[in-house]
């Protein structure tokens, strides 16, 4: 699986912005799709997760109620709305897939985009 990461940009804070993750393969469906991110300085770390039909969802806890993750399998892709962005969201956003199912952790992510920058502006 082949993904890449769009969508990225600069924006205000409590404004808006949705990541496109476009997959290739037949077996997309198959992969539990995430998204994580890395800021500056930092480690990459958890945003959300999506199961095989989309019917399951997982947050980090800093982004519970303000992102939305879902999927089209028809179309191979992945989305990340985010909405009321924080300056603390600012970061290299990843999609990434896995075959592992319910897990946040990056390591068991096989397979992984090039990443779209966040900016958040005051």
């Amino acid at each position: 699986v082949q993904l890449q990461a769009s969508g990225g940009g600069l924006v205000q804070a409590g404004g808006s912005l949705r990541l496109s993750c476009a997959a290739s393969g037949r077996t997309f469906r198959s992969y539990v799709m995430g998204w994580f991110r890395q800021a500056p300085g930092k480690e990459r770390e958890f945003v959300a997760a999506i199961s095989w039909s989309g019917g399951g969802t997982r947050y980090a806890d800093s982004v519970k109620g303000r992102f939305t993750i879902s999927r089209d399998n028809a179309k191979n892709t992945v989305y990340l709305q985010m909405n009321s962005l924080k300056h603390e969201d600012a970061a290299v956003y990843y999609c990434a897939a896995t075959a592992v199912v319910d897990t946040t952790r990056s390591e068991m992510y096989r397979y992984w985009g090039q990443g779209t920058l966040v900016t958040v502006s005051s």
